[in-house]
């Protein structure tokens, strides 16, 4: 099992610090993650929210990050590349390899907030096609010296981007989506996947999943060349009682912020069903033995080859991530040290809901 950090900051003035310190705060618990055995710090793309919209440039935050770190990996996750020009794109990440020394791994995706593309002057609409034909171009001018391309949106001719890479022909390139259009096209082009626990039920992905499998068989590859994560919020304190509390009360902060940074009032928290998210491996927070169990829980619900946590979430103050990190690298990481997962296909028997 390997284990990813991912950052979606939900911030609250009244919980959290200035900006400013916030930010040195993240960076802290970058470097802590890198000291605690973390394989890679994934950073979220959002804009005009406080739900993940004090971070609307991934780049920026990698570079500040790959400055403190020496090993850790840096991921966005994600961009989202219809909102942007491809060659921007291309040259800021190919700045992020160069500066880490070669650790971007780079995620893409559409975007799902209607404000965005109002505000940024794209038709959402417009949205699927733009982002394939961006991807496909930004992967052409990190592996090509020189490179045209003629599509839709973008027209270049004999284009050169610096720097280039450390990675060649590419850095890492990775997929959010939680469709079989998205993951089937992921797969096609030979892209890893992200996917994530919380949003979806387990029934909604194994199409998805097949989609992208069936993909890189098309490209010539099986699921053992690349890689699938899945994200969760994760908490964990010695006494269960108050990792239930802490969990809880965040998760629920972090929903409606959610709700309202999409525009969205259907929000109720009285019905949200804890006990279910935990049975089904959607969320993970308890004592170390209850987090081990939620992470088997997950393993049983969803297919993925990689667990990234997020712990920086709702509210929670500094201090408490970082001793909550600590203890969960102490005390439930090892328990899935030579606990091996892959994306293989399972018997389709075996699978939690309907498969379709």
């Amino acid at each position: 099992m390997r284990f990813h950090m991912h950052l979606l900051p939900t911030y609250f003035p009244d919980l959290d610090p200035p900006f400013d310190i916030f930010y040195q705060q993240i960076l802290e618990q970058i470097c802590l993650a890198e000291e605690l055995g973390w394989e890679c710090f994934w950073f979220t793309e959002h804009h005009f929210a406080l739900y993940g919209g004090p971070e609307p440039n991934p780049a920026v935050f990698l570079g500040a990050a790959a400055a403190r770190t020496s090993r850790i990996h840096l991921g966005s996750a994600v961009s989202i590349l219809p909102l942007h020009h491809p060659i921007q794109i291309a040259e800021d990440y190919a700045m992020v390899d160069v500066l880490s020394r070669g650790r971007l791994e780079f995620g893409i995706g559409l975007g799902n907030t209607p404000s965005d593309f109002l505000v940024y002057g794209v038709p959402r609409e417009e949205a699927r096609p733009r982002f394939e034909e961006e991807g496909e171009i930004i992967a052409r001018a990190w592996a090509q010296d020189r490179f045209s391309y003629a599509g839709r949106f973008w027209d270049f001719k004999d284009v050169c981007i610096y720097p280039r890479p450390v990675q060649q022909p590419s850095p890492r390139i990775w997929v959010a989506g939680h469709s079989p259009e998205s993951l089937g096209w992921a797969g096609r082009h030979g892209f890893n996947i992200m996917i994530t626990a919380h949003p979806y039920p387990p029934e909604h992905y194994p199409r998805a999943i097949d989609a992208w499998r069936d993909g890189l068989g098309a490209a010539g590859l099986t699921p053992k060349d690349r890689n699938c994560k899945v994200h969760l919020r994760v908490w964990v304190d010695e006494n269960a009682e108050r990792a239930r509390e802490v969990a809880q009360a965040a998760i629920l902060r972090y929903d409606e912020l959610a709700a309202i940074g999409r525009g969205r009032t259907d929000f109720d928290p009285s019905t949200y069903d804890f006990s279910g998210m935990l049975a089904t491996g959607r969320n993970v927070y308890g004592n170390p033995d209850q987090c081990i169990a939620g992470i088997r829980n997950a393993m049983a619900h969803y297919e993925f080859d990689i667990f990234s946590t997020t712990f920086n979430f709702g509210g929670i103050p500094h201090a408490d991530i970082m001793r909550a990190m600590r203890l969960f690298a102490r005390e439930v990481m090892p328990a899935f040290k030579g606990v091996e997962r892959t994306m293989e296909p399972r018997d389709r028997a075996t699978r939690v809901g309907p498969t379709g």
